[in-house]
């Protein structure tokens, strides 16, 4: 009898089983089919466009890839995107630890400054750096007071204010990953360490640093990705001398009306993301199972 009712239950279990995906896959294709519309069809459009406009055949990656002025361009975006990761990361590691250790209270107040900066609008901030980084601005005529410098320093229209401009943007989305990371790590773990004979600076270096490392490499690559694509900050704090990708694509469709070049430009941009994605899934994703494992 046992036999008799566990094969009638193992049927019963599976139709239900396949009844429960029958549903998920039902309430997943509106995700799907917006998926679809939104992204998978304008970027094989715009894929389409690289290689048929004007004529076909790669002559707009030949040309993207072959100009000093287009690789230039690529070089101010790589470059900046990789300075702002580094300071944002330098910056961004002691204020997430911090509000990994503050009492709850001040924690949630420093987390409501640190949201309220991420909430208000982008472009009001990027102005508010142009006031405050121009030759007359509050920056410039603090220094000069205290007699640091002579004459105002040249903070707008150049790297150094797209720099600043896109630090400031980008800390919450590494603070936010990192965070949750730190405050996952059993404080023992230190207190251990510190039993052990370790010193401050071995205790952040062999146990901090690593347990962090999968908070460090997604907030950094994060920032790194959504500072390649950036627009807004970049074209109000740099100017066209130092111009990025997101600001090439938007003048080549603008103004030059060139949707083959900027369609060039703009898969090289994805291709990049993606391959970054991919690099952070396969290296990142095998560090934790390994963690995990252990």
């Amino acid at each position: 009898m046992p036999t008799a009712l566990s094969s009638v239950a193992v049927p019963a279990r599976r139709r239900f089983r396949l009844s429960a995906e029958t549903r998920g896959i039902k309430l997943m294709l509106p995700v799907l089919l917006l998926l679809v519309l939104c992204f998978l069809v304008p970027v094989i459009t715009l894929l389409l466009r690289s290689v048929m406009e004007p004529t076909p055949g790669w002559q707009n990656y030949a040309e993207l890839l072959g100009s000093q002025t287009y690789v230039r361009v690529f070089f101010n975006t790589f470059m900046v995107a990789g300075v702002v990761t580094l300071i944002t990361l330098l910056v961004g590691f002691p204020t997430a630890w911090l509000l990994a250790i503050l009492p709850q209270r001040w924690s949630r107040l420093m987390f409501a400054v640190l949201l309220l900066s991420m909430w208000t609008n982008l472009l009001a901030r990027t102005y508010a750096w142009m006031v405050l980084l121009q030759q007359t601005g509050l920056i410039n005529r603090v220094l000069m007071a205290l007699g640091v410098i002579d004459q105002p320093l040249a903070l707008v229209n150049n790297l150094v204010g797209v720099t600043i401009g896109m630090t400031y943007i980008m800390l919450p989305f590494l603070v936010l990953p990192l965070h949750a990371t730190l405050r996952a790590i059993d404080p023992s773990t230190l207190r251990a360490a510190a039993v052990c004979g370790a010193s401050r600076w071995q205790s952040l270096r062999l146990v901090l640093l690593p347990l962090a490392l999968p908070g460090i490499a997604s907030g950094a690559l994060m920032v790194f990705v959504m500072s390649l694509g950036y627009y807004v900050t970049p074209a109000l704090l740099g100017g066209t001398s130092y111009m990025m990708l997101a600001e090439l694509i938007a003048q080549l469709v603008q103004s030059l009306l060139n949707w083959g070049l900027a369609g060039a430009a703009a898969f090289v941009l994805l291709v990049v993301t993606l391959g970054l994605y991919a690099v952070q899934l396969r290296y990142l994703g095998a560090g934790r199972s390994e963690m995990g494992g252990r």
